[in-house]
């Protein structure tokens, strides 16, 4: 074995025991971790559209889908297959275009060892601003495929308890109050849901989901109230009905009236589409109290750990989200889940179509696979 690539793999074997995992078994013949990177190959990447069919048509604050763009990546390396998936809500302003059009301009064959992620990353980032969803897949894929190579999932690579994992809440989005009963007693399994609101039958919203489950919930408004006084009357009103927090209750162009509502609301009050990136990170303290972490939106699992070490040091409370995604990105997502105080993994659950398998709920709790990578394999009926 070249003195390179004993030094690049023990640096990594050494890295992973610091954080409190064990790595696969060296081959003894070539001194190489079981799957570790051959140095001097070049790392492959493909890509394909695909549309996601939501098993209910899916209404919020500002608009109704009954089906979500996606593009689904691959990265390969020495015989081994990293995938990664770029989902597009409409808010987000990417599409099917748009991603498939920034991944034609990557070239991920100039790099021959897929361990330099800070450099991968760093190239990937810089190559056009904007773009999250479209650098998430192949950040999601890239981690995918070091955590495969290494023979170990992310999780233990960072050092985290599986069995720390938060419960998931399960969605239920704004509808007539006999379809959300329905929808609500469907999520029976769950011990946390989510409430869509910013329409004119809030109220009804949330006494209609009382009127048959005690379980805990918050709401999101998305961007939904107008008027703080409002919010706040919310605010006390959904208190008194067991509300965990609320979160992005208003534009997030009101900055002013969000602080107003934060300092007097008796719940939490979280940020999500007034938070994408590491960057905005500082300026919603004292605005917010917490936030929601979406690795769409930041731009991957590289991202959101950094996210997450800042928002900690800042004292604010963190929640890990997802957008209507296959198990590949939910299961990407749920490697961090132990780091965080809630948890909103359900989009692979909200659609008819997926193409993997990954991430469980158990007992409304999330269940990581100990497959290495992001853990998740394909379902036999899909061709990838």
């Amino acid at each position: 074995m070249k003195k390179r690539d004993f030094i690049k793999i023990s640096g990594i074997a050494a890295g992973a025991l610091i954080a409190g995992c064990k790595t696969a078994p060296a081959d003894p013949a070539t001194g190489r971790v079981k799957g570790a990177a051959n140095a001097g190959g070049t790392i492959k990447l493909s890509y394909k559209p695909y549309e996601l069919q939501l098993r209910h048509v899916f209404t919020v604050a500002t608009n109704s889908r009954t089906t979500t763009p996606v593009v689904l990546t691959t990265l390969e390396y020495d015989g081994v297959t990293g995938y990664g998936e770029a989902s597009m809500p409409p808010y987000l302003g990417e599409s099917h275009e748009s991603v498939l059009n920034f991944l034609s301009k990557v070239n991920m064959e100039q790099f021959s060892d897929p361990f330099l992620m800070e450099d991968i990353l760093g190239y990937i980032d810089g190559l056009m601003p904007g773009n999250h969803a479209a650098k998430a897949s192949l950040d999601i894929a890239l981690h995918d495929l070091t955590g495969k190579l290494l023979g170990q999932p992310w999780f233990r690579l960072w050092g985290l308890n599986r069995e720390k994992t938060p419960v998931t809440s399960f969605t239920i989005g704004i509808d007539t109050a006999d379809v959300v009963k329905e929808k609500t007693l469907e999520a029976s399994a769950f011990k946390l849901l989510k409430i869509k609101m910013g329409r004119d039958n809030d109220r009804e919203m949330i006494d209609t989901v009382r009127s048959v489950t005690d379980v805990p919930v918050f709401v999101d408004v998305n961007q939904g109230w107008k008027d703080r006084n409002y919010a706040l009357e919310m605010a006390n009103y959904l208190s008194e009905r067991g509300a965990l927090f609320i979160e992005q209750p208003m534009p997030k162009e009101q900055v002013d009236d969000i602080a107003w509502l934060t300092e007097r609301s008796p719940l939490p009050i979280l940020a999500d589409e007034a938070l994408q990136t590491v960057e905005d990170l500082l300026p919603m303290k004292g605005v917010y109290s917490g936030i929601n972490i979406k690795l769409m939106k930041c731009g991957g699992m590289h991202a959101a750990y950094k996210m997450i070490t800042m928002a900690r040091q800042m004292g604010m409370k963190i929640l890990i989200g997802c957008m209507t995604e296959t198990s590949c990105a939910v299961s990407a997502a749920a490697q961090l889940s132990p780091l965080v105080d809630w948890a909103d993994l359900d989009g692979n659950l909200l659609i008819s179509n997926d193409v993997y398998d990954g991430m469980t709920v158990v007992d409304g709790k999330i269940t990581l696979p100990d497959r290495p990578g992001i853990g998740i394999i394909g379902k036999k009926s899909e061709n990838l």
